[in-house]
């Protein structure tokens, strides 16, 4: 880890290079202080495009940013043009760039392990219950036992309170969901614990292997942006490539 980034701790292989940043690093103003990436906050364009630069530098190629709209669409990040309406993105191909922005919502990036296929997946509540994590596996192509998932900084177990419906949700298409819910002090409501909804999907669809988890957005205000915690903020950047 180092002031600008959170380097992924788990046991990719050599040639699987990813990192998540953090709010800090940047030239941005509060309330987008200082690393914001996304260019649809409100943020300066200019200062946004500084902050883009500035990340560009320790990547191999510019990212394939993704206009993120809580479903369950991947899409091949070496593959068209533009900037496509999806959720995840994956790459078979060096130095192609897999890339998805967070303020709360949960970055899922996985591997094989042998290094052939790398993808990120953006998964807010809506986007996990529908089944992007599921589709995230598919996409890759290899059996899920040979993957490894890591999930990087959302908003953690504490802060996330969402109404009976969200909840009911998620125990419609698995039951066992009910232990990632507890009731919360305000009535009709839960707290829901995102990593573990993940790591339930994520195990269904056959991986296993997950790794991180353990960074909430909302309780360390110095380190990440929230959006739940601050309504207008910026957007750190979770990014997974091939060498």
């Amino acid at each position: 880890m180092n002031n600008i980034w959170i380097e992924p701790d788990w046991p990719a292989p050599a040639r699987v290079k990813a990192l998540s940043t953090t709010r800090t690093g940047g030239v941005g103003k509060a309330p987008y202080a200082s690393l914001n990436l996304g260019t649809h906050v409100g943020d300066d364009p200019a200062q946004v495009a500084d902050n883009r630069g500035i990340l560009r530098q320790h990547l191999p190629g510019e990212p394939r940013w993704l206009n993120q709209v809580h479903g369950t669409v991947v899409v091949d990040a070496a593959a068209g043009v533009g900037v496509p309406d999806a959720d995840a993105a994956f790459s078979r191909e060096a130095g192609c760039v897999c890339a998805v922005m967070t303020a709360d919502c949960l970055p899922v990036l996985l591997c094989d392990q042998a290094g052939t296929v790398v993808a990120a997946a953006h998964a807010g509540w809506r986007g996990l219950c529908d089944g992007v994590l599921e589709a995230t596996v598919v996409a890759m192509g290899v059996p899920p036992g040979q993957l490894m998932a890591w999930l990087g900084p959302a908003i953690g177990p504490d802060a996330f309170e969402v109404g009976g419906e969200v909840r009911a949700s998620f125990m419609g298409r698995d039951p066992a969901a009910a232990a990632a819910f507890r009731p919360s002090t305000n009535q009709h409501k839960w707290l829901a614990d995102i990593f573990l909804l993940a790591r339930q999907r994520l195990a269904r669809a056959g991986v296993t292997r997950i790794h991180g988890g353990d960074a909430c957005t909302v309780s360390d205000p110095s380190r990440f942006f929230s959006y739940r915690r601050d309504g207008v903020t910026g957007r750190m950047a979770t990014l997974v490539w091939l060498t």
